[in-house]
């Protein structure tokens, strides 16, 4: 199956806004319109190759080329979202899907009241409403959803739910756009929410995850796989608690009063620090973001005058603050000597880089050593033995 012709090459550059990517072709730059909302952390960086394509001539758009895929370990990843349900419904006609083999499509984008569903389907003797999710954040062998917070999604399994009440077989697919992906979660650190709804929905919607490959031409390939969800482990990090690391710009040279350290001097740049909380992290994380609070901390005098560009939740039953903090000195240019680190050994838990880190793949690394890698080790000592 293909859903894109004439497919070109190009080198992406930058990502000026959710739905815009710059690129260039051919020596000559070209802005493309990028139909995934996804924060797309461990996809774009200055170099990947990105998949293009050409809108319709008889399209009024502004933008007349299109993202479609973005390449990964020498393999395109699809970014398409809006073209999700037309694999996923490809993957019913061929009974790819376990559990809905045998199932007919009555009707797509089905209407009930106030929410409209991907398909309504007919599975013996009985209506089943589908809701199809795209999957392109995965780590190794395991996948997660979503890579933004998406109440849209958590409203979905909620209504799902409700309707399964009502005599309604539900359903809910994510479609895994990577061959390697063997294991499903949904993903905790970002969007507790959608996690917790998850786990309160899935004795009534049933939940499925698999896997498929994408060829350099963009057809799809042979391998479908159901990928397995161990929900006993899904269960253990649901909670609102674990560690973090905050991002910080500094926009000039300052010197700056840190509490007990003295005055510093801070090079402008971008300054990472890991803490934790391991209760009410969420209001750890809100606290790092405002600008008046009685200062306490370390990092509150640095706050006070550098922008927050992020604070990354990393929810673990585990304290792996001074290991967070143990790593970033690896992919720093450099460290503010006993920052953050007054009741531990660490020699500091604040380092700095001159550019941006989320276009660096080192800090791209790291997140998903610590918010998947992390994961993929609980099931190698047994978690899915406990599924």
């Amino acid at each position: 199956m293909y859903l894109f012709r004439n497919i070109q090459p190009a080198l992406f550059i930058a990502r000026p806004n959710r739905f815009v990517v710059q690129c260039l072709v051919n020596g000559r730059k070209v802005r493309a319109y990028l139909p995934n909302p996804g924060r797309l952390w461990e996809l774009l960086f200055p170099g990947t190759k990105v998949y293009l394509t050409k809108f319709p001539p008889s399209s009024e758009r502004k933008l007349k080329s299109l993202a479609v895929a973005v390449e990964r370990d020498g393999m395109p990843i699809m970014l398409h979202t809006h073209n999700t349900n037309t694999v996923a419904a490809y993957l019913i006609r061929h009974n790819c899907i376990p559990g809905l083999e045998g199932a007919e499509i009555v009707k797509a984008e089905h209407t009930i009241g106030r929410s409209r569903f991907d398909f309504l389907l007919r599975k013996d003797g009985k209506d089943v409403l589908l809701e199809v999710k795209s999957c392109a954040l995965f780590n190794g062998t395991l996948a997660m959803f979503p890579d933004a917070v998406s109440a849209r999604a958590t409203k979905h399994l909620l209504e799902l739910e409700e309707l399964s009440r009502k005599g309604f077989g539900t359903t809910v697919l994510f479609v895994v756009h990577s061959p390697r992906a063997q294991y499903f979660m949904p993903e905790h650190h970002t969007d507790l929410e959608f996690c917790r709804a998850l786990l309160q929905v899935k004795g009534r919607v049933m939940v499925k995850a698999v896997s498929v490959e994408w060829k350099q031409d963009l057809s799809l390939g042979t391998i479908t796989r159901e990928l397995m969800i161990p929900w006993d482990l899904v269960e253990q990090e649901s909670h609102d608690r674990g560690s973090y690391i905050v991002v910080l710009r500094l926009p000039r040279d300052r010197r700056i009063t840190a509490g007990g350290l003295g005055e510093l001097k801070f090079r402008r740049g971008y300054y990472l620090y890991a803490g934790s909380a391991m209760k009410n992290l969420t209001q750890r994380l809100a606290r790092h973001q405002r600008l008046i609070k009685n200062h306490h901390w370390h990092i509150d005098y640095l706050r006070e005058h550098a922008e927050h560009i992020a604070g990354i939740p990393i929810r673990t039953s585990a304290d792996i603050e001074c290991e967070i903090a143990g790593a970033l000195p690896g992919i720093a240019e450099w460290q503010v000597p006993g920052f953050g680190c007054s009741d531990c050994g660490c020699p500091t838990h604040l380092v700095g880089m001159a550019e941006d880190p989320f276009m660096k793949r080192p800090f791209s690394a790291l997140l998903l050593r610590f918010r998947m890698g992390l994961l993929e080790e609980e099931f190698s000592n047994g978690a899915l033995a406990r599924r």
